[in-house]
């Protein structure tokens, strides 16, 4: 379809544009600034996203070596995944004591990411390396590696196919069997794409994702990527035990038979069980 010009746009005719423009949009204009200089006009019209707060159930130990980048929870054993080139490994733990039960240490040149349980095996992303590890779940032994473009964040299953992120607003969804692309989803909310997408958990239906760097983790909409809500984590972790930098909030982890939620972070000496507080506020948007 050809673009015409409208008539206000017209150079020849400067004086004559201006009054068209000025004709057909103050109107509209007049109202959108009404709407904001009435009190609660966009609150209305635009509820915004929820946000929902949290309740400690209970805290356990964790390992402040441990630069957690990935965390399930399966048969109630916890598993982790960590990072930093020459510290990356694939954990084991006991979630009451922490203590580490199993551990299979990456080679130096990977930087582990996210990971997840398929069945009887774990997959395990790494950073730049553009690698995956497969791992038999109970021995840890490599079974296999496989390859993909781009960074490697977080990783999940919905019970059909792989889903990782890379740190952009875009997950990307992986055939769980030959770890072949097959799709992508675009996440966003009222403002746009949301990017920084790091740490992923599926629940419930949902795609958890913790924001890279945030207190913040999106609740997902899998079918559309919409963001259905925020889950607020600030103050989670004390400020005495916080020591700046990279010990930021980084680790997800569900279980769907006792539906427990548990989050942790780089470096954290907690671990923490959850519940959600249902929303009581929204964000204006």
């Amino acid at each position: 379809m050809a673009y015409t010009r409208p008539a206000y746009f017209d150079r020849d005719k400067p004086g004559r544009s201006w009054k068209l423009l000025i004709s057909a949009y103050l109107p509209a204009l007049l109202v959108l600034l009404a709407g904001h200089l009435a009190p609660g006009a966009w609150a209305e019209e635009k509820p915004g996203i929820p946000i929902y707060r949290y309740e400690v159930i209970a805290s356990y130990p964790h390992d402040t070596s441990a630069f957690t980048q990935g965390l399930l929870f399966e048969d109630g054993v916890l598993y982790e995944s960590t990072g930093r080139h020459g510290q990356s490994s694939l954990r084991k733990v006991d979630l009451k004591t922490g203590e580490v039960l199993k551990i299979r240490n990456l080679d130096n040149t990977h930087f582990g990411e996210g990971a997840a349980i398929v069945g009887n095996k774990i997959i395990q992303i790494t950073w730049r390396s553009r690698k995956g590890l497969v791992y038999d779940k109970n021995t840890f032994d490599l079974l296999q590696t496989f390859t993909y473009p781009g960074e490697g964040w977080g990783l999940t299953y919905d019970g059909r196919n792989l889903i990782m992120s890379d740190g952009t607003a875009v997950l990307r969804y992986l055939d769980s069997a030959t770890f072949k692309e097959t799709g992508t989803l675009e996440v966003y909310d009222e403002s746009g794409p949301v990017q920084s997408l790091n740490e992923l958990e599926y629940v419930e239906g949902e795609i958890f994702a913790n924001l890279w760097g945030s207190d913040r983790i999106a609740r997902i909409d899998p079918e559309t990527g919409r963001v259905k809500g925020w889950i607020d984590l600030s103050g989670l972790l004390p400020k005495k035990d916080r020591k700046g930098g990279e010990d930021v909030l980084n680790g997800i982890a569900y279980d769907p038979g006792g539906k427990r939620l548990f989050v942790t972070g780089k470096l954290w000496p907690k671990l923490y069980e959850i519940r959600i507080v249902p929303a009581g506020t929204t964000e204006a948007e």
